[in-house]
């Protein structure tokens, strides 16, 4: 899952970067599946990415028992910071999606 934040100002990109980190420990608390998350900053442009790994698609919905996830989903809008999120799943080995090649292997976050 990554999620972009496109922040209007240096405050407001500083709040988002210490929600994350304040929100990444419940997360990993709380939400099943959860494997971690990294967070990508472009000060110059005041654009933040979080980027999180889960075991299956599913786990992804186990966010909504983080009450500190779902409190902090709401600020972004009131702080005019703009947001998008996209959900990428494992689409095969590398070898078979880059050139076509007949093998097969698991995930790598497979366990």
């Amino acid at each position: 899952m990554i999620t972009r934040f496109e922040c209007p100002n240096l405050t407001s990109m500083l709040i988002i970067v210490v929600l994350h980190t304040w929100i990444k420990r419940d997360v990993n608390r709380l939400a099943e599946g959860f494997l971690g998350a990294v967070m990508v900053r472009d000060w110059r442009t005041r654009t933040v990415l979080s980027i999180s790994l889960w075991q299956q698609i599913e786990n992804v919905y186990s966010m909504g028992g983080v009450d500190r996830h779902i409190e902090a989903a709401r600020l972004p809008a009131r702080l005019g910071v703009a947001t998008r999120c996209g959900v990428f799943c494992y689409v095969g080995d590398w070898r078979q999606v880059m050139f076509g090649a007949g093998i097969s292997k698991p995930s790598p976050l497979a366990t």
